[in-house]
């Protein structure tokens, strides 16, 4: 639940924020704050007061943790406005306050925690909406939601057509619980599957002036408090499971180490459960009298979250690198995060016109996740820095498979991408030649068109910065490999349009007469194809290439 978030926000920032604080004029701290606190308040009141979640959760305990950093950076106090619950309040008082919970951030934290406590227990952290549940004389009398942990709203009509929560129960006096509201899900794995939006989608039916009945049964209950129940957490579970809710016994285990709390975090996170989670709940047995709860987070309760599966990170830079193809890819350059383990500092948008419709500029927040687990994805722009960058954003126009044979201006990257793809495992293969090898001979000003290394000698090399006797000695040797190298490698190193299994034959001049008509009469080749081998023979600049190769005494050239 986004409860009292911020209530450990502030200690959760300096280990988040190792960075040192933004270089900004009060100005710029000022109005940066500013926004970001308003956009803040308004997924506040989307999700506490219309159900409807407009950001993922973790992303939403991210940005707090980013306000609360800038806060402390430019000595700005919390606002009294800035309450996540201002407007989640309701009109139906609670019994007993719903206390919220401190959230620890890494395993010192757990192990500081748990040093010293005893009568300990451990649950799942369960991916849903909180609710009072009320019985009088064994009759369901009253559902009311979390709200503001005072006081929430009515719910019962809504609970009466949620099978999970029973209408009638063996109790005779007032009996009083807390619970969650989970979407039921079948063998759901977090680690794999994530939060699916699950509280979103309970909390949204909930919001809803009516909830049908198919709606209704898709949503399950959690019981993990008894209030006023019997003192001992065993004698509360076991009373429980004699009402009937067994889920709460069954998820409820004694924890005596922080490796048995590390244990059922890993298994929970990993194994199949009916529900989705975000972390685990410890807790002390024992709690005080509930006349003493408040709707705040108390001592004797704790949450320890999953591993982030979406990271909010800030744009440093923005790139466009064009690759052999003439293909824009922007890249973005982030202050670094980590997700499982891993650290991202570079991710890619994917394509120009994503990055034109995102329109992302250093400073942004942006939200990145990893797909399969593993590959840095680019998911969302979570907010926008109150400056907005000039860039020099290349023109689609101008880059296409036959453009930047140079290193000239606006054409570096394509040129260094057409060295490594002729280096590489799809090209000549050469032995140790990779990008940035190509960057210390464009550097030294020893290339500047695709096959100026082909006449590179042993004194040249030996002269550029970095390059030893020895080193400059292994770099001919694989650079004359090149010579080897058979046509047909040769044709797809230079940037030989894919042929499928066309027949090419051994000579260029062969191929460089070649009409329209004649490659579509190979095996695989369409007219758009054909135009493009065309197009590739008969230009200018892979003519000029293939007569280098003809003066060096290339096969086939």
């Amino acid at each position: 639940m986004r409860i009292l978030t911020a209530i450990t926000l502030m200690i959760a920032s300096l280990t988040t924020h190792a960075s040192s604080c933004p270089d900004w004029t009060p100005a710029k701290a000022r109005h940066s704050i500013t926004t970001l606190q308003t956009q803040i308040a308004a997924w506040d009141d989307s999700y506490h007061r219309q159900g409807i979640s407009l950001i993922a959760d973790e992303i939403y305990d991210q940005s707090r943790q980013r306000l609360e950093f800038w806060r402390s950076c430019f000595a700005k106090p919390t606002s009294e406005a800035d309450n996540p619950l201002k407007t989640a309040k309701g009109t139906v008082p609670h019994p007993v306050p719903h206390t919220g919970v401190n959230k620890l951030s890494d395993e010192a934290a757990v192990r500081d925690w748990l040093k010293g406590r005893t009568d300990l227990w451990i649950q799942p952290k369960i991916d849903g909406v909180a609710v009072t549940l009320v019985y009088e004389r064994g009759e369901l009398a009253q559902v009311i939601s979390r709200g503001d942990g005072v006081a929430g709203q009515d719910w019962t009509g809504h609970a009466q057509h949620i099978a999970a929560i029973p209408a009638h129960l063996p109790w005779q006096e007032t009996l009083v619980l807390q619970g969650e509201l989970y979407l039921r899900l079948e063998n759901h794995v977090q680690a794999r599957a994530g939060s699916v939006n699950a509280r979103s989608k309970v909390a949204g039916m909930l919001a809803r002036n009516e909830l049908h009945t198919e709606e209704a049964d898709l949503i399950g209950l959690f019981v993990w408090d008894w209030p006023a129940g019997p003192i001992s957490m065993t004698e509360r579970m076991t009373g429980l499971n004699a009402l009937g809710f067994g889920d709460s016994a069954q998820y409820s285990q004694p924890l005596e180490s922080f490796a048995q709390a590390y244990h059922w975090r890993e298994h929970w996170y990993r194994n199949p459960l009916p529900f989705a989670t975000d972390g685990v709940i410890i807790r002390q047995g024992e709690r005080p009298p509930v006349q003493r709860w408040q709707a705040k987070a108390p001592y004797w309760i704790a949450a320890w979250k999953y591993p982030f599966a979406q990271a909010l990170a800030e744009v440093r830079k923005v790139n466009f690198n064009i690759g052999r193809s003439g293909k824009i890819t922007p890249v973005l350059e982030l202050e670094p995060v980590r997700l499982d383990d891993r650290q991202i500092s570079r991710i890619s948008v994917g394509s120009l016109q994503r990055w034109q419709t995102l329109d992302i500029r250093p400073g942004d927040q942006v939200s990145v996740s990893l797909a399969g687990l593993t590959i840095p994805r680019l998911d969302s722009v979570v907010s926008r820095s109150v400056e907005r960058s000039d860039l020099q954003i290349p023109e689609a126009k101008d880059f296409h498979a036959l453009s930047c044979w140079q290193p000239g201006p606006g054409c570096e990257s394509q040129f260094r991408a057409r060295l490594a793809w002729l280096s590489g495992k799809k090209g000549l293969a050469l032995t140790g030649v990779g990008p940035g090898t190509w960057d210390n001979l464009i550097s030294a000003g020893k290339i500047n068109g695709l096959l100026d290394w082909l006449t590179l000698e042993k004194e040249q090399l030996a002269n550029i910065s970095g390059l030893g006797e020895r080193s400059s000695a292994k770099l001919l040797d694989s650079l004359q490999e090149a010579r080897t190298r058979p046509f047909a490698l040769w044709l797809k190193a230079i940037g030989l349009p894919p042929t499928g299994n066309a027949h090419l034959g051994e000579q260029w001049s062969e191929l460089e007469k070649r009409t329209a008509q004649q490659w579509q009469m190979e095996p695989g080749i369409g007219s758009g194809r054909a135009s493009q081998l065309v197009a590739f023979f008969q230009h200018p600049q892979v003519q000029a290439l293939a007569e280098q190769l003809r003066a060096q005494g290339i096969s086939g050239f």
